[in-house]
């Protein structure tokens, strides 16, 4: 077991370093050093995006499979963001295509000629890993609404599903047609049975008796015709599946297949466990170099820190406040600059910040003139108005 997981860990990696090697061939051409003259044929366009488009498709599909079945948790992690990366170039270069020709279906089949390509290979697959995450978050998902009706007592009694076979809509179609024909033909043969029957009982009196002869030809009769329409029916139903009208008939898959799917189902659960041992890992191995080296790179901060303001200080003459919030903080220390970079810094945002206090003290001093002189104008029409009215008390006494 352990000879053939190697083997298969090799023959993936071998894919992965394929599916690389064409993916860096084809962003040189796609991306060339030399700058090209624009193309103005919208055919050539065409050409160009469909090329790139069914080499990017071929390397998704390979590195689909290398993340499927690679079990090394750092490996997945790397093909995963290439394999997004593809993705997302395989959706620009389907709409750049459809921008240029106005359909969502295109011409292939010279270019599929060219890489010896068959229709089936332009079927963009749906990535694997994506039914699997989205089962694994739909069954939390029901195990917390279990555990969520559980508590409230409303758990809902479970109930014994029962395999159903599933059936398209065609092949039930089919089925019922099958069944209704051969009502029909019973109903027309036993009719036509009946009067067969009664013509012979007509032409040959009451006698039922039949020789050797006759007997066999009937035999012979019933059972050509059965052999015939069988072969028929057989050479119709092949012509139909060839021509892809019907579905194949699903057949029982092989001892290879089945072994197939169960080293497939394994690699999963080992990908699984692989993964859970790499978080598990990652947890103990930052425990462990904050415990072990946790103070000694503490100590070399705080010298580092200690050695800045002293630098500062020599380069200056005064020691330097520590960088505020706003400006990094002490992570700003740590910056490849030299003290005198950092102190002239440090002194063009102290004077930002002394010209923005200066401008809105002119601002606020401005609102306060104004202030005073609305209440200068209002105290001088009050002080007329005052006036007035003794002068009006004065002549009426």
């Amino acid at each position: 077991l352990s000879q053939r997981a190697g083997a298969l860990s090799s023959s993936y990696g071998q894919i992965w370093d394929a599916a690389q090697g064409a993916l860096e061939d084809l962003l040189e051409d796609e991306y060339p050093t030399m700058q090209l003259h624009p193309q103005k044929d919208r055919l050539q366009v065409f050409q160009t995006l469909a090329t790139f488009y069914l080499r990017y498709l071929k390397i998704f599909r390979a590195l689909e499979e290398v993340y499927d079945q690679v079990v090394h948790p750092q490996k997945r992690r790397v093909v995963h963001q290439v394999l997004e990366g593809v993705m997302g170039r395989l959706v620009e270069l389907k709409n750049e295509m459809v921008e240029l020709e106005y359909s969502e279906f295109h011409y292939f089949d010279d270019i599929l000629q060219d890489f010896k390509m068959t229709p089936e290979d332009l079927e963009v697959p749906i990535p694997r890993y994506f039914v699997r995450e989205k089962m694994r978050a739909l069954k939390e998902r029901e195990k917390m609404l279990a555990h969520i009706l559980a508590k409230g007592g409303r758990q809902e009694t479970k109930t014994v599903s029962v395999p159903v076979q599933s059936m398209s809509v065609e092949r039930a179609v089919w089925l019922l047609q099958v069944s209704e024909r051969a009502r029909q033909g019973r109903l027309r043969a036993h009719f036509m049975k009946t009067i067969r029957q009664e013509e012979q009982r007509r032409l040959q009196g009451n006698s039922s008796m039949l020789d050797a002869n006759q007997a066999a030809t009937c035999i012979q009769k019933v059972w050509r015709g059965y052999r015939d329409r069988r072969r028929v029916n057989k050479e119709c139903l092949e012509e139909m599946i060839f021509l892809g009208m019907i579905p194949a008939q699903q057949t029982t898959p092989s001892p290879a297949q089945l072994h197939a799917q169960q080293v497939e189902s394994r690699r999963h659960c080992v990908q699984e466990e692989h993964e859970a041992e790499y978080q598990r890992a990652l947890v103990n191995i930052k425990e462990s170099v904050r415990s072990v080296d946790g103070p000694d790179i503490k100590e070399s901060l705080q010298e580092q820190i200690r050695q800045w303001f002293l630098e500062c200080r020599d380069a200056t003459g005064k020691f330097p406040d520590l960088p505020s919030p706003e400006d990094g903080g002490s992570a700003s220390i740590f910056a490849q600059k030299t003290p005198e970079q950092v102190a002239a810094e440090f002194g063009a945002k102290e004077e930002e910040r002394e010209k923005k206090k200066k401008s809105k003290g002119e601002k606020d001093k401005k609102g306060n003139d104004r202030k005073e002189k609305k209440k200068e104008k209002k105290g001088k029409m009050k002080g007329k108005k005052g006036k007035g009215d003794t002068e009006y008390l004065y002549l009426q006494n």
